[in-house]
Protein backbone atom coordinates (compact mmCIF):
# COMPACT_ATOMS: atom_id res chain seq x y z
CA UNK A 1 0.00 0.00 0.00
CA UNK A 2 1.19 3.51 -0.83
CA UNK A 3 2.42 5.77 1.96
CA UNK A 4 -0.06 8.44 3.05
CA UNK A 5 0.61 12.02 2.02
CA UNK A 6 -0.35 15.41 3.47
CA UNK A 7 -1.21 18.46 1.38
CA UNK A 8 -1.54 22.19 2.14
CA UNK A 9 -3.05 24.70 -0.30
CA UNK A 10 -1.98 28.35 -0.02
CA UNK A 11 -3.25 31.64 -1.45
CA UNK A 12 -3.20 35.20 -0.12
CA UNK A 13 -6.20 35.45 2.19
CA UNK A 14 -7.37 31.82 2.56
CA UNK A 15 -11.00 32.48 1.66
CA UNK A 16 -11.19 31.91 -2.13
CA UNK A 17 -8.61 29.90 -4.09
CA UNK A 18 -6.90 27.80 -1.43
CA UNK A 19 -10.24 26.92 0.16
CA UNK A 20 -11.62 26.00 -3.26
CA UNK A 21 -8.63 23.72 -3.87
CA UNK A 22 -8.88 22.21 -0.39
CA UNK A 23 -12.60 21.53 -0.76
CA UNK A 24 -12.14 19.89 -4.16
CA UNK A 25 -9.15 17.84 -3.01
CA UNK A 26 -10.90 16.72 0.19
CA UNK A 27 -13.88 15.52 -1.83
CA UNK A 28 -11.61 13.50 -4.13
CA UNK A 29 -9.53 12.08 -1.28
CA UNK A 30 -12.65 10.83 0.54
CA UNK A 31 -13.56 8.57 -2.38
CA UNK A 32 -12.06 5.43 -3.85
CA UNK A 33 -9.43 4.85 -5.06
CA UNK A 34 -7.78 7.59 -2.95
CA UNK A 35 -9.63 7.00 0.31
CA UNK A 36 -7.11 6.27 3.09
CA UNK A 37 -4.14 7.56 1.03
CA UNK A 38 -4.19 11.17 2.22
CA UNK A 39 -3.45 11.85 5.88
CA UNK A 40 -3.93 15.62 6.22
CA UNK A 41 -5.46 18.27 3.97
CA UNK A 42 -5.58 21.94 4.91
CA UNK A 43 -5.35 25.43 3.47
CA UNK A 44 -4.01 28.78 4.64
CA UNK A 45 -3.01 32.23 3.47
CA UNK A 46 0.27 34.07 3.23
CA UNK A 47 -1.51 37.10 4.70
CA UNK A 48 -3.51 37.30 7.91
CA UNK A 49 -6.37 39.38 6.48
CA UNK A 50 -9.20 36.94 7.19
CA UNK A 51 -8.02 34.82 10.15
CA UNK A 52 -10.95 32.95 11.67
CA UNK A 53 -13.35 33.74 8.83
CA UNK A 54 -15.08 31.12 6.70
CA UNK A 55 -14.59 30.83 2.95
CA UNK A 56 -16.03 33.46 0.63
CA UNK A 57 -19.74 32.83 -0.09
CA UNK A 58 -18.94 32.46 -3.79
CA UNK A 59 -16.41 29.73 -3.04
CA UNK A 60 -19.00 27.89 -0.98
CA UNK A 61 -21.76 28.28 -3.58
CA UNK A 62 -19.41 27.04 -6.31
CA UNK A 63 -18.40 23.98 -4.27
CA UNK A 64 -22.05 23.30 -3.39
CA UNK A 65 -23.17 23.59 -7.02
CA UNK A 66 -20.69 20.81 -7.80
CA UNK A 67 -21.95 18.55 -4.99
CA UNK A 68 -19.40 19.43 -2.30
CA UNK A 69 -21.68 20.28 0.59
CA UNK A 70 -19.69 19.23 3.65
CA UNK A 71 -16.71 21.60 3.44
CA UNK A 72 -15.92 23.66 6.56
CA UNK A 73 -12.89 25.87 7.15
CA UNK A 74 -11.69 28.83 9.22
CA UNK A 75 -9.00 30.97 7.57
CA UNK A 76 -5.51 30.92 9.01
CA UNK A 77 -2.07 32.22 8.13
CA UNK A 78 0.78 29.92 7.11
CA UNK A 79 3.30 29.19 9.84
CA UNK A 80 6.77 27.65 9.96
CA UNK A 81 5.52 24.35 11.40
CA UNK A 82 3.52 23.74 8.19
CA UNK A 83 6.80 22.99 6.41
CA UNK A 84 7.38 20.06 8.78
CA UNK A 85 3.80 18.83 8.86
CA UNK A 86 2.94 18.72 5.14
CA UNK A 87 4.57 16.74 2.33
CA UNK A 88 3.27 19.09 -0.37
CA UNK A 89 2.56 22.80 -0.10
CA UNK A 90 0.83 24.16 -3.19
CA UNK A 91 0.82 27.87 -4.01
CA UNK A 92 -2.03 29.22 -6.12
CA UNK A 93 0.11 31.87 -7.86
CA UNK A 94 3.72 32.96 -8.22
CA UNK A 95 3.52 35.66 -5.53
CA UNK A 96 2.28 33.04 -3.05
CA UNK A 97 5.05 30.71 -4.18
CA UNK A 98 7.69 33.39 -3.63
CA UNK A 99 6.35 34.12 -0.13
CA UNK A 100 6.37 30.42 0.75
CA UNK A 101 9.90 29.91 -0.57
CA UNK A 102 11.10 32.85 1.51
CA UNK A 103 9.60 31.30 4.66
CA UNK A 104 10.96 27.86 3.80
CA UNK A 105 14.50 29.21 3.32
CA UNK A 106 14.53 30.45 6.91
CA UNK A 107 13.69 26.97 8.16
CA UNK A 108 16.20 24.19 7.66
CA UNK A 109 15.49 20.48 7.40
CA UNK A 110 11.82 20.55 6.50
CA UNK A 111 10.02 17.91 4.50
CA UNK A 112 7.63 20.02 2.42
CA UNK A 113 7.87 20.14 -1.34
CA UNK A 114 6.77 23.70 -2.15
CA UNK A 115 5.50 24.35 -5.65
CA UNK A 116 2.90 25.99 -7.83
CA UNK A 117 -0.28 23.88 -7.82
CA UNK A 118 -0.59 24.65 -11.52
CA UNK A 119 2.48 22.51 -12.25
CA UNK A 120 -0.18 19.79 -12.45
CA UNK A 121 -2.17 21.56 -15.17
CA UNK A 122 -1.78 18.67 -17.57
CA UNK A 123 -1.04 21.09 -20.41
CA UNK A 124 2.75 20.97 -20.17
CA UNK A 125 2.75 24.56 -18.93
CA UNK A 126 2.32 25.73 -15.33
CA UNK A 127 -0.88 27.68 -14.67
CA UNK A 128 -1.79 30.05 -11.88
CA UNK A 129 -5.20 30.16 -10.28
CA UNK A 130 -6.10 33.84 -10.56
CA UNK A 131 -7.72 35.48 -7.55
CA UNK A 132 -11.47 35.66 -8.25
CA UNK A 133 -12.21 37.86 -5.22
CA UNK A 134 -12.85 41.09 -7.15
CA UNK A 135 -14.45 39.42 -10.13
CA UNK A 136 -17.69 37.65 -10.80
CA UNK A 137 -18.88 34.09 -10.44
CA UNK A 138 -17.06 33.10 -13.64
CA UNK A 139 -13.71 33.47 -11.83
CA UNK A 140 -14.85 31.09 -9.11
CA UNK A 141 -16.01 28.56 -11.70
CA UNK A 142 -12.62 28.77 -13.43
CA UNK A 143 -10.86 28.28 -10.06
CA UNK A 144 -13.06 25.20 -9.45
CA UNK A 145 -12.22 23.77 -12.88
CA UNK A 146 -8.50 24.32 -12.35
CA UNK A 147 -8.55 22.89 -8.81
CA UNK A 148 -10.35 19.80 -10.10
CA UNK A 149 -7.96 19.29 -13.02
CA UNK A 150 -4.82 19.94 -10.97
CA UNK A 151 -6.00 17.65 -8.14
CA UNK A 152 -6.82 14.85 -10.56
CA UNK A 153 -3.42 15.09 -12.25
CA UNK A 154 -1.55 15.33 -8.95
CA UNK A 155 -3.27 12.27 -7.47
CA UNK A 156 -2.61 10.25 -10.64
CA UNK A 157 1.07 11.18 -10.53
CA UNK A 158 1.58 10.55 -6.81
CA UNK A 159 -0.38 7.29 -6.82
CA UNK A 160 0.26 5.84 -10.30
CA UNK A 161 -0.54 2.29 -9.24
CA UNK A 162 -3.98 3.20 -7.89
CA UNK A 163 -6.85 2.75 -10.31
Amino acid sequence: MAEKISVLFVCLGNICRSTMAEGVFQAMAKKEPYKDLVADIDSCGTGGYHIGEGPDDRTMSTLESHGITDYVHAARKVNASDFDKFDYIFAMDRANLSDLQRIQQRKSNNKAKVMLFGEYSGTGKAEVISDPYYGGQQGFEKAYEQATRFSTNFLKEVFPDVN
